[in-house]
């Protein structure tokens, strides 16, 4: 278990409960969601938040949910949901949350690991997928359905929210029931218990006290200046510690949140002009490469006046973070060397001055497509990768770079208005202890790589009945190793070199982060996803998830080739040589790869990375499921 650190850091509120309840009366008029049901649109103000969770509250508690039930929530994004996580926690209940793409084998084990009495369900369709289950798994003794129509018949363990809410009225005494029961809600009660999302084995449960979130809700305004004016338009599932932890921090300054989708994203953009977004870096590669698609589609000549506009762009902005000395300094320099710098940069500056108000001006359209209004989008849930970083920033886009864990609740650094050093994670957040070590556990000089270690009050106590895992994740005063590669510049801004667990070691001993090489690969506008493979190997490999089209669109360009059927192009050994060559063009030298990382074997894959399967929720790789999925093929690409 951790130790408490040396930050004296107290909430300003003993919960996060109590936190929004204040912001309630603080703000009551003022909307805290808008949703879709079908095609209406519907908005809640801070008022109606907080009398339906009182009561939904209520409503649970007469079904004898009480302090410390365990209350599983088996749903994706919707108003209702964060009803529910407010309701469980004003009775003290603690939420294990869950999206409705979880296998029932993992339910079933989430259940029993976190000795789950009481669950909730998003809706029938749901719940009948995982019935079979529960028909025999009864320690579960009341299951309540979000939307469904009335299910409670006598002796029936099963409720729709449409029974249990009939009856809307609230008196006097019930509001005052429910603040006396939000004022016996401790900092150090549990709110919640999060599985991870098993990028690495088994899911583990990571247990969040309010203290934990209160951390993140009250440090992290600073980075992005929230006010109740902000509108943000979300999109990543809310059981997400990312994601959850921003529409609490939401909720806490009186800002409102759009619920949007994958489907509806780009139009809400443009309807609701947010101030705020935040995605994960897939999403960003998916809208690079949609853009990059959609210019391509208008000839060569316009994706490479396109491509130059962007390389301009990024050459003025990095010569002009240059001369202001916001580029990471990893080693002390001589004021001289420094002094010379400038000098380049004032001069590159100069000449290409004209040529970057011409691509500011041409390039505004990209921007206008986030509303017109956006001020500011944060990226976390994974590294961002550089080419994307300086894309974004090229075409206007600010973002805050945030890099955290489940474990964390999930902050551990980021960059937004706190830091202009461009290329880093930022500092850490305040009252936040990071440090970088050896193999020996040693603290190493800025600009060295090595292990990610961090200490501070949103660092979770421990896993839920997992001594082992405990023990490993904790040094003996009390920091936790993230399992991240990493180095601190001289002025003590984070950034990331890889994953630890990651790594793959070729047989010839040299250590290879694949998340690098991946995401210089992922460039190319055919290729939707890779995974690098390799371990104990001579070389490395790759399985490509393709976009078969695109390929197809630029075979024939490149290399007047054209064939009609995916299945001739999957088996062509040609095309998998020229899509390797392509790839190890990337992989050159002069872009700071070494000669033992380009591909030696590819593999083209005909079904795509599927959420909850080979993906996360966040879209990470699941990499132990890939592996074991594709073994024959994984080994057949080193024969």
């Amino acid at each position: 278990m951790r130790h408490e650190p040396s930050c004296n850091w107290q909430p300003k509120f003993p919960s996060v409960i109590a936190t929004i309840m204040a912001t309630c009366q603080k703000f009551p008029d003022r909307p805290a969601f808008i949703y879709r049901v079908a095609s209406q649109e519907l908005t809640v103000d801070y008022t109606k938040l907080r009398e339906d969770v009182i009561l939904l509250a209520r409503a649970f508690e007469e079904r004898k949910i009480t302090r410390g039930s365990r209350v599983i929530l088996l749903s994706d994004n919707r108003y209702a949901w964060i009803v529910t996580d407010l309701a469980l926690m004003a009775l003290g209940a603690v939420s294990v949350p869950r999206g409705s793409e979880t296998p029932t084998q993992e339910l079933k084990f989430i259940l029993s690991h976190a000795r789950c009495s009481f669950m909730v369900v998003e809706n029938d369709a749901l719940l009948a997928r995982h019935q079979e289950m529960l028909s025999v798994y009864k320690e579960v003794k009341t299951v309540f359905i979000i939307e469904g129509n009335d299910k409670h018949t006598l002796f029936s363990r099963f409720y729709a929210y449409n029974d249990i809410l009939k009856d809307r009225t609230l008196s006097d005494d019930n509001c005052n029931r429910f603040d006396r029961m939000v004022a016996k809600v401790a900092q150090e009660d549990l709110v919640t218990i999060i599985y991870t999302s098993g990028t690495t084995g088994t899911p583990k449960g990571v247990m969040l006290n309010h203290r934990n979130i209160l951390f993140n809700t009250e440090m992290l305004p600073p980075l992005i200046a929230i006010t109740e004016k902000d509108l943000w338009v979300s999109i990543l599932p809310s059981w997400h510690v990312y994601e959850r932890a921003l529409e609490l921090l939401a909720l806490s300054y009186g800002s409102c949140t759009v619920y949007s989708s994958l489907r509806t994203f780009a139009n809400d953009l443009l309807t609701y002009q947010p101030t705020l977004v935040a995605t994960v870096p897939r999403l960003w590669e998916s809208l690079y490469s949609k853009i990059t698609a959609a210019i391509m589609e208008r000839g060569n000549r316009a994706f490479a006046i396109f491509s130059l506009l962007i390389k301009v762009s990024i050459r003025f902005r990095r010569a002009r973070r240059q001369l202001r000395g916001h580029l990471p300094q990893f080693t002390a320099t001589s004021g001289l060397v420094r002094f010379g710098q400038k000098v380049v940069a004032l001069a590159e500056m100069t000449v290409l001055l004209l040529p970057y108000v011409l691509a500011q001006k041409k390039l505004a359209p990209l921007k206008d497509k986030f509303g017109g209004k956006l001020r500011m989008a944060v990226s976390g849930g994974g590294t961002l990768p550089a080419y994307l970083e300086n894309w974004l920033d090229a075409i206007g886009i600010r973002i805050a770079n945030a890099y955290g864990m489940t474990e964390c609740a999930p902050a551990i650094a980021g960059r937004g208005y706190n830091s202009e050093i461009f290329g880093t994670l930022g500092p850490p957040i305040i009252g936040t202890e990071v440090r970088i070590v050896d193999h020996e556990g040693k603290q190493v000089a800025p600009g060295v790589e090595g292990d990610v270690e961090v200490r501070g009050p949103q660092v979770f106590d421990g896993y839920i009945d997992n001594e082992e895992e405990n023990r490993k994740a904790f040094t003996a005063d009390g920091f936790f190793h993230t399992g991240d590669l990493g180095k601190l510049t001289i002025n003590g801004e984070l950034t990331l070199t890889g994953r630890s667990k990651e790594i793959i070691v070729l047989a010839s001993g040299e250590n290879i982060d694949p998340s690098r090489i991946e995401g210089a690969i992922g460039q190319l506008p055919f290729v939707k996803d890779a995974m690098l493979v390799g371990q104990d190997q001579k070389g490395l490999g790759a399985i490509i998830v393709p976009d078969w089209d695109k390929l197809k669109d630029f075979i024939a360009e490149r290399f007047g080739l054209t064939t009609e059927k995916t299945e001739d192009m999957h088996e062509d050994l040609a095309l998998r040589n020229r899509v390797k060559n392509e790839i190890n063009r990337l992989l050159q030298a002069k872009n700071g790869f070494k000669p033992y990382e380009k591909l030696q074997k590819i593999d083209l894959l005909k079904h795509e990375f599927t959420v909850g399967e080979e993906l996360t929720n966040t879209f990470k790789k699941r990499r132990h499921v890939i592996e074991k999925k594709y073994r024959e093929l994984i080994d057949r690409l080193f024969k």
